[in-house]
């Protein structure tokens, strides 16, 4: 009897998960040509102004999401009072820099200048210089080995060493973290050690623009990472000519450049340069909120489950007076969001609302370095580790210009499939085959793929906290991408529906099948 009962339940569970996978065709149905073009020309219109993060028009634009989503039915999320994340945008505006050598006062733009996004308000003085070559710190290669920086300002060249054609530290074509990271890697290098702050000569500019000048008194916004533990000091860019100044006293100068420029290792010994410094940096900080639009249908039996389902809704703003309607790239994806969104509503009305809690996200500040989902990934407001997965969509309204194949106008490019979940793939091509038939391509799936896809738009961030997650892209990197010419008229609607559709059903099964998507590949190779 326990195992005739045990049978039939097995049968009940595998009829029901059906029948609700079954169920969705209806709803699908409703995500039509003519609601994505409605909500779509919103976006797109002047009115938005390209949708820039930090601005007036990304605010008009999470207002139109927000109001959608409260037309649809959706729930806002208790903790945020409404349906509008905000996080935090900086700008930095400098108010004075001086720096003092030895009786000498430096020139702001002719002799130095400096970033305000790596320094703080703050002054020393009676500290000493010292030159440290590049100013690595590495096993592979070292210039601190034998010298002492501690309460000292390290004066360092921009760049790392080669052995022959490869990097040396890398042993390959493609630099390290010494040159990827730019200046950051170098300061920690030399503020681990104890330095006072950090002097860098570039190998190749002598001297500094107009254009550099200005942009060193002002910052554009930005977005302001988690405080680190990591002591930070002060540093400066210094010209050729001050450089020469500073090291007159052995006239080393000229061959430490040589050097540098030919990539070739430094001995470095201890070289005390001067005795005297003061540096002083003061800058002012504004603060510009910009916001994550967040909606939520309240799962059944699974409700402390979740499926994130997001897209970016920022674009490029305006450039000399020209706006970037950003259509494509990411208009689509947001809309795209507020279908499916719509199409679970009107499920969830007629009695066949999904198990698991459906969270509807669209995003800002991807265009500046994935910040909004950045931001919500750091700070979630439903817990990640109960999160089945994350399907991100970011541009599936166009034909990829550069691919002539016959199946140009019935595909879609699909990241993540065999990543963090074997589920995935399975998953997905299962609800593909019953209803869409796309062909789905794994080519930007790739991990020796120049473009690396898998790490620029948002589903990144979900993933780098090990959440299951597939990216859905049309794979538009040429033609009108990032150009003013993303525009609606470009758009393939029946396209864009189909696959608009493919993944509602995609999300579909993930939110009704019986149990979360496994994580059961381990995370490797997945550091932006």
């Amino acid at each position: 009897m326990t195992h005739f009962r045990l049978l039939f339940l097995a049968i009940f569970t595998f009829q029901f998960a059906n029948a609700q996978t079954n169920d969705a065709s209806p709803f699908a149905a409703s995500i039509t040509v003519a609601d994505l073009y409605r909500h779509l020309s919103v976006l797109t219109s002047t009115e938005m102004e390209g949708r820039e993060t930090g601005t007036i028009g990304q605010r008009r634009a999470a207002t139109y999401l927000a109001g959608q989503f409260k037309a649809m039915g959706l729930a806002p999320v208790q903790q945020l009072k409404g349906y509008e994340q905000f996080y935090p945008l900086h700008q930095d505006s400098l108010m004075s820099a001086t720096l003092k050598v030895d009786g000498y006062n430096a020139v702001y733009g002719k002799d130095f200048i400096i970033t305000l996004n790596n320094n703080s308000s703050k002054k020393f003085k009676n500290k000493q210089l010292v030159f440290a070559g590049y100013g690595i710190a590495d096993s592979m290669y070292n210039d601190y080995k034998n010298i002492d920086v501690k309460n000292k300002v390290a004066v360092v060249f921009s760049g790392e060493p080669k052995n022959g054609k490869n990097y040396l530290i890398s042993n390959t074509k493609r630099a390290s973290k010494w040159t990827l990271q730019g200046i950051n890697a170098k300061i920690e290098a030399a503020a681990a050690r104890g330095a006072a702050g950090i002097l860098v000569i570039s190998t190749t500019q002598e001297t500094f623009a107009e254009r550099a000048i200005a942009g060193s008194k002002k910052t554009n916004m930005y977005y302001p990472q988690e405080v680190s533990r990591t002591k930070k000091i002060n540093y400066a860019l210094i010209s050729h000519e001050f450089a020469t100044k500073l090291l007159a006293n052995n006239n080393m100068f000229p061959q430490y450049l040589a050097q540098a420029r030919k990539n070739e290792a430094f001995a470095v010994q201890e070289n005390r340069l001067a005795k005297k410094v003061n540096f002083a940096v003061n800058k002012n900080t504004s603060v510009t909120n910009a916001s994550n639009v967040v909606g939520i249908i309240e799962g059944t039996d699974k409700k402390d489950e979740y499926v994130y389902v997001t897209g970016h809704y920022d674009h490029l703003g305006m450039r000399n007076g020209v706006m970037y309607p950003g259509a494509d790239d990411d208009g689509s994806g947001t809309v795209g969001v507020l279908e499916m969104a719509e199409a679970f509503m009107q499920a969830k009305a007629a009695g066949k609302g999904p198990r698991r809690t459906m969270v509807f996200i669209t995003v800002s500040g991807e265009e500046k370095g994935l910040w909004g989902s950045q931001y919500y990934s750091d700070h979630p407001v439903f817990p990640l580790e109960k999160a089945s997965m994350n399907l991100n969509i970011d541009m599936i309204g166009r034909n990829d210009t550069e691919r002539n194949t016959a199946d140009s106008g019935n595909y879609v490019y699909v990241v993540g499939h065999d990543k963090l979940s074997s589920d995935l793939q399975k998953v997905n091509e299962a609800a593909n085959n019953q209803h869409t038939k796309l062909v789905l391509d794994y080519k930007y799936d790739d991990p020796a793929d120049v473009n690396r896809i898998y790490f620029r738009s948002d589903h990144y961030n979900f993933a780098r906290k090990g959440v299951p997650i597939l990216f859905f892209y049309d794979g538009m990197l040429k033609a009108d991408y990032h150009r003013p010419t993303d525009t609606i008229d470009k758009i393939n609607w029946a396209l864009y529906q189909k696959r608009a559709q493919m993944i509602f059903y995609t999300a579909w099964e993930v939110a009704n099948r019986n149990a979360m998507m496994a994580r059961d590949i381990p995370m490797q190779n997945l550091v932006r």
